[in-house]
């Protein structure tokens, strides 16, 4: 079906990010000065030049490894112009998605099916939850005490001086009812306001509109996407097509999911050459079950099902318990309940990060909750056989790195979901 040479020489990767507002070059950065301390920690060399020559952002990497040398480009399919769309919301259109979208998960029972696999994922979900309401409640507080003080000031001035009864006095209560309102409003708005622009810290805002837009369609995706989905299938096509040994792509976080749909149009389309390059996928930090286990989500469980039992593709999820904003070893075709006769994909292990990590870069970063799901495209002090830059830059394809790696014993792949059937 595929090239019998599975020694690589030339590779292209498609990288899709998850929901990130920020340009592409932060992937380049991460990239280059990741591979440079892989490089220096397991013994071999990798060189990243910025690329050129045409309107997609990538980069050049040559690598040698294993007495090899490994030309690969690098692609980054953005989609962060539509994240930053759907992040320009006001304040109060914040809260209503707040409210929109805990509803949608709490009334499908999405929610409860989430738990019963990993409660790291959950809770960062609900952390934006809890974080704008407590921001809400702050702000409230502070502006109800503030306005108090200001009525109890106004009301002790005017007994001061001697209007403490009749008609003026009556106007001066409702006056000071007044002022105690406005400074409440004032007061909310201002710090809902600093905390919005201080989201940097927070995330609040940010995880809010994540969720919001992969739940606002009720898991359908939403018509934004459609188009770029499209384009990105495209792109992978045309690659299809050239001299390469193996055309990788690596789908991280939500872009996870994205990767799922236009590698299965991909394949059912016949973009696909029998005799081309091998087609491989690296799903990383996915967060699947959060849009496959919604109602609509019909054409992602479609997709999953699809994948699963293509022989022209090789597809190998990685994730870590130490995750906690992943679903960590979930093998996301079967928790979602669409395990189809013949299953091969995903073969589903673990970066193990309590043991790549050292324990002092694990005390370090065990807290970073956002780096750690990073830490995938990062590099290990204590490498064991999940090396991200090996992957996309080595003389392996994906299918032999991992041919006999089996996968995680701790994995679930039990269906938590009630779409037991692509009718649903």
């Amino acid at each position: 079906m595929t090239k019998d040479n599975t020694a690589v020489t030339r590779r292209r990767v498609f990288h899709i990010p998850g929901y990130d507002p920020i340009h592409p070059r932060r992937y380049r950065e991460l990239y280059r000065k990741g591979s440079a301390s892989q490089a220096a920690i397991s013994g071999y060399k990798i060189a990243v030049q910025a690329g050129s020559g045409d309107d997609v952002f990538h980069w050049i990497v040559q690598s040698e490894m294993d007495q090899q040398q490994v030309t690969a480009r690098i692609d980054v399919l953005v989609w962060s112009d539509i994240v930053r769309d759907s992040m320009a919301q006001s304040i109060l259109a914040t809260y209503r998605q707040l409210f929109l979208t805990a509803w949608i998960y709490i009334s499908t029972g999405t929610l409860r099916r989430l738990m019963w696999m990993r409660k790291g994922p959950v809770i960062a979900a609900l952390y934006p939850v809890a974080m704008l309401l407590g921001q809400l409640a702050i702000a409230i507080v502070l502006g109800l005490w503030i306005g108090r003080l200001a009525e109890t000031g106004l009301n002790a001035a005017v007994t001061a001086v001697g209007l403490g009864g009749g008609v003026i006095a009556a106007v001066v209560g409702w006056l000071a009812w007044l002022v105690k309102l406005g400074i409440l409003g004032t007061v909310t708005v201002f710090l809902l306001r600093w905390f919005k622009a201080h989201d940097n810290r927070f995330f609040a805002h940010y995880l809010m509109h994540d969720y919001a837009f992969s739940a606002q369609f009720w898991g359908a995706t939403p018509p934004a996407l459609n188009d770029r989905l499209a384009a990105f299938a495209d792109q992978i096509a045309r690659a299809l097509q050239d001299d390469h040994d193996e055309v990788l792509i690596v789908g991280h976080s939500s872009g996870a999911h994205l990767a799922i749909t236009v590698i299965a149009d991909l394949i059912r389309s016949g973009r696909v050459p029998v005799h081309g390059p091998k087609l491989a996928f690296l799903s990383l930090g996915q967060v699947v079950p959060m849009v496959s286990f919604l109602p609509e989500a019909k054409q992602l469980r479609a997709d999953l099902a699809y994948l699963a039992t293509q022989d022209m593709l090789t597809w190998v999820d990685v994730t870590a318990p130490g995750d906690g904003c992943c679903f960590a070893l979930c093998d996301p075709v079967a928790v979602t309940g669409v395990t189809p006769p013949g299953k091969r994909w995903p073969l589903v292990i673990s970066a193990a990060f309590t043991q790549s990590l050292s324990a002092a870069r694990w005390k370090a970063l065990r807290w970073r909750f956002f780096r750690l799901h990073f830490q995938y495209l990062c590099a290990f002090d204590q490498p064991k056989d999940y090396d991200y830059f090996k992957i996309t830059a080595g003389p392996l394809t994906l299918a032999d790195r991992f041919r006999d790696r089996p996968p995680s014993k701790s994995r679930i792949d039990v269906a938590a979901s009630k779409y037991t059937s692509l009718a649903s």
